[in-house]
């Protein structure tokens, strides 16, 4: 269903500013929905394992919504604030799995 939505609203993309807003508030949905089925996944994860990855996802979830929402208003500064997003995403999360083995951070 959600790459149906997709797939619909990418040849009106063009045609219309209305189409065009419409693109980007079904792209805002599929990942307000997504963020929402990952906070409980945090919450209710079986393991510390599930939970890193779930907030890897949601880092990778809020660089989308950067993007989301800096490409319709065409303000740059929120894909500048989407990578250095990733970066701390990345970064945080090789020192959570490392915490996570039991290892030192000067190992």
């Amino acid at each position: 269903m959600v790459v149906s939505v997709f797939v619909v609203s990418i040849p009106i993309l063009f045609h219309h500013k209305l189409q065009y807003i419409s693109f980007f508030k079904h792209c805002f949905f599929v990942l307000l929905v997504c963020s929402v089925l990952c906070l409980y996944r945090v919450l209710r994860g079986p393991t510390a394992a599930d939970r890193i990855v779930t907030i890897d996802i949601l880092g990778i979830l809020i660089v989308g919504f950067c993007a989301v929402i800096g490409i319709p208003t065409g303000r740059t500064w929120y894909i500048d604030i989407g990578i250095a997003w990733t970066l701390q995403s990345f970064i945080s999360t090789l020192a959570l799995a490392k915490f996570l083995e039991g290892k030192d951070f000067d190992e």
